[in-house]
């Protein structure tokens, strides 16, 4: 089995070049901000892995932790807390001392985007680390894609064709290889603000995994 810190690009990976190159402008502006692959979040022994989109520029890309510092994260981490996924409370900064519990999080660009917006050719490039991660989770049974480009990462990850395996909310996908990949609306600002997806639907999804979990 493959080393979980096999599937950590490195802190300067340059794969990218147009994000790369935002990157190191964005370490020039805000030196004291991370500013680079955003690591993934929560134990390798885990056996749910939610994966995200990208790191937010003033998110992630600030705080190094997944979902922290944006608006993202004031659904995702309440409702993981809810559910007995994670333990502590969610102060919206790495050293809140939020621990997750069987889950792992991550997202299937590592580092954040111009616009927030990553291109095609960026998504298949950074596609071998999100591999790489959930073959080197020994225990993983289910994930929980966060948005359309999220799902078809892990799809292309494992190597299956997205037609079988249409992205809608709630939707649950028995995989060939035993996984369970189930979908959620991303819990941007964009979709709570504008009622696609409330806080009732996430914590319905994410009771549905914990319930396949238990």
């Amino acid at each position: 089995m493959p080393s979980i810190a096999d599937s950590q690009p490195g802190r300067d990976c340059p794969l990218c070049p147009r994000l790369h190159a935002f990157v190191q402008g964005q370490r020039q502006e805000h030196p004291d901000w991370h500013n680079g692959p955003v690591p993934s979040f929560g134990p390798a022994s885990a056996r749910l892995l939610i994966v995200g989109l990208a790191p937010g520029l003033r998110g992630a890309n600030r705080t190094g932790r997944p979902f922290t510092g944006d608006y993202a994260g004031k659904l995702l981490y309440p409702t993981l807390i809810k559910f007995g996924l994670a333990q502590g409370e969610f102060l919206e900064r790495p050293d809140d001392g939020l621990t997750l519990v069987d889950t792992r999080i991550t997202n299937g660009v590592r580092c954040v985007p111009p616009q927030n917006k990553p291109e095609t050719a960026e998504i298949k490039t950074c596609n071998s680390f999100l591999a790489a991660e959930m073959a080197a989770m020994p225990k993983l049974k289910a994930i929980l894609a966060l948005g359309g480009i999220a799902h078809q990462a892990v799809l292309a990850a494992f190597g299956l064709k997205r037609a079988p395996y249409a992205f809608g909310h709630a939707a649950i996908h028995d995989l060939p290889n035993g996984m369970t990949l189930t979908n959620s609306y991303h819990c941007s600002r964009l979709n709570t603000n504008t009622g696609r997806l409330t806080t009732a639907m996430f914590e319905d999804v994410v009771k549905a995994i914990k319930g396949r979990l238990d």
